[in-house]
């Protein structure tokens, strides 16, 4: 049984199945539930410091926000309490920091994101989580 659980969400559908499965544990178990979702900043790394970086992080970070509020909800309507945590950076750094300060016992992510060509640019979150975690790690496919 795990106590404290950490969901990675992204907005993708196999993100969201995790998000599911997130909540269906948190509730059997009656364990904490977070949910995280970062801004991969490695994309926009590239783009000149003015005004289009502005636009394109609020952009991210407006996207973010509201992926984490219909987690919310739908965490909420299965009687699950959900902490949420928005943060930028590696997606699969940030997980396992977060997972660390957390004290999670078990990390949920999706097998893949949302388009192949992140998994070319940024590489698999999914694989870096598994493969650096100290703690059990569930990998959710469609």
């Amino acid at each position: 049984m795990f106590h404290t659980l950490l969901v990675a969400i992204d907005g993708s559908e196999i993100g969201m199945k995790a998000l599911e499965r997130a909540i269906e544990m948190a509730r059997g178990w009656k364990a904490d539930l977070h949910a995280v979702y970062v801004i991969e900043t490695g994309l926009i790394s590239s783009v000149p410091m003015d005004n289009t970086w502005e636009v394109i992080h609020s952009l991210l970070e407006q996207e973010g926000t509201t992926f984490l509020e219909k987690a919310e909800a739908k965490a909420s309507e299965a009687g699950v309490a959900l902490k949420t945590h928005l943060l930028q950076g590696h997606a699969g750094n940030e997980i396992l920091n977060l997972a660390d300060s957390e004290k999670i016992d078990l990390i949920i992510v999706g097998s893949r994101g949302k388009s192949d060509i992140d998994r070319i640019l940024i590489g698999s979150v999914s694989g870096h989580v598994v493969k650096y975690s100290t703690v059990s790690t569930m990998v959710v496919r469609v």
